[in-house]
């Protein structure tokens, strides 16, 4: 038996233990394994090479992807979806293990229906992926806002300012949510729960008024709020995927620039960008990696192809591929208002 294993998308923390995961268990099963490089990149062009034991030692803390990822989309031109399943054939590959998010995971839809042997892992820091609880990154992505509300917390406070902290999340606002919920935030704004920016001044004013001179106030990027353009509007260019990039958009520095002129008070942005996906992965990240690493490789021997392996009641279970893309999770509104309590 001849597995492979790519990684997609953005790096986020953990993925070096899943891939250490899916190679340490398949060696056991005497299977060898190889490496497709830069994502679904690596599979179109036949950038594959073995994935010896060597290579996976010493990784499980690291954070990135030792294999490298890109957003390159095959499903977007015949010739690339068929360059795939010819480097498939071509490397002898039994059976080739996906992780990634919902885009990543729609080519290995795409493939299996096509007749390749793929099986997933549910991978974005967004934690948006359907029929799991929980996907690899996005713990360590909380743990990244959490610490830096509590950095924040006391400059805001010894400066009696706003300060708005913009993290990730395109259609779904777990990061904010989480992250905001764990680090005090003052208020968050997420996708799910359109807002205005009379409505985030309010909430200020209202704050100052019971004695609270300082607000902390965590924005999800993908966020809507009436008076700053949708993301569908902002120009600029879109990945292989269709998405635009919401950096671009840059509603942190729009809503701190908002309020100050709204309120009067003295207001500042932070973004926190891309380290939310650096540094090493949380000790949660790293056993649920290992564990849908090691649950994916089951997959393969039970010959269970077209599945994804997923998080359900601390239990790894199968789910369809087709089931989990299938709709976007979105945040569960009672841990929303959960944090609601405490502004």
């Amino acid at each position: 038996m001849k597995v492979a294993v790519l990684t997609g998308g953005g790096d986020v923390p953990g993925l070096n233990a899943a891939i250490r995961a899916v190679a340490r268990r398949s060696y056991q099963y005497g299977w060898d394994v190889l490496a497709i490089k830069k994502g679904w990149a690596g599979l179109v062009e036949g950038d594959i090479e073995p994935l010896t034991i060597d290579k996976v030692s010493g990784i499980l803390h690291i954070g990135g992807t030792i294999l490298g990822a890109s957003r390159t989309n095959p499903l977007k031109n015949p010739a690339h979806m068929q360059a795939c399943l010819d480097n498939l054939a071509k490397f002898d590959i039994d059976a080739l293990v996906a992780i990634g998010g919902d885009d990543t995971l729609s080519v290995a839809l795409g493939l299996y229906e096509k007749g390749a042997k793929v099986v997933g892992v549910p991978k974005t820091m967004d934690n948006d992926v359907a029929e799991t609880e929980y996907c690899i990154g996005f713990d360590t992505a909380t743990n990244t806002v959490a610490d830096a509300l509590d950095k924040l917390h006391t400059t805001a406070s010894s400066h009696h300012r706003i300060i708005v902290v913009e993290v990730m999340g395109r259609d779904a606002g777990w990061v904010a949510t989480v992250g905001g919920l764990a680090g005090g935030a003052d208020l968050i704004v997420i996708p799910e729960v359109p807002m205005s920016l009379e409505q985030i001044a309010e909430h200020v004013n209202k704050r100052w008024d019971r004695g609270k001179t300082f607000s902390i106030i965590v924005v999800a990027e993908g966020a809507h709020i009436a008076g700053i353009r949708d993301s569908e509007s902002v120009e600029g260019k879109r990945d292989a995927f269709g998405h635009i990039r919401l950096d671009r958009r840059g509603i942190g520095e729009t809503v701190a620039r908002e309020l100050e002129d709204m309120t009067g008070f003295e207001t500042r942005a932070v973004v926190l960008g891309h380290l939310q996906r650096g540094g090493s992965p949380s000790v949660f990240d790293r056993v649920l990696a290992t564990r849908l690493g090691v649950g994916a490789v089951q997959l393969i021997r039970e010959e269970r192809f077209g599945y994804m392996v997923a998080l359900k009641a601390n239990k790894i279970v199968p789910v369809l591929l087709k089931d989990a893309l299938a709709y976007t999770r979105t945040v569960d509104l009672e841990l929303y208002k959960l944090a609601e309590t405490f502004y």
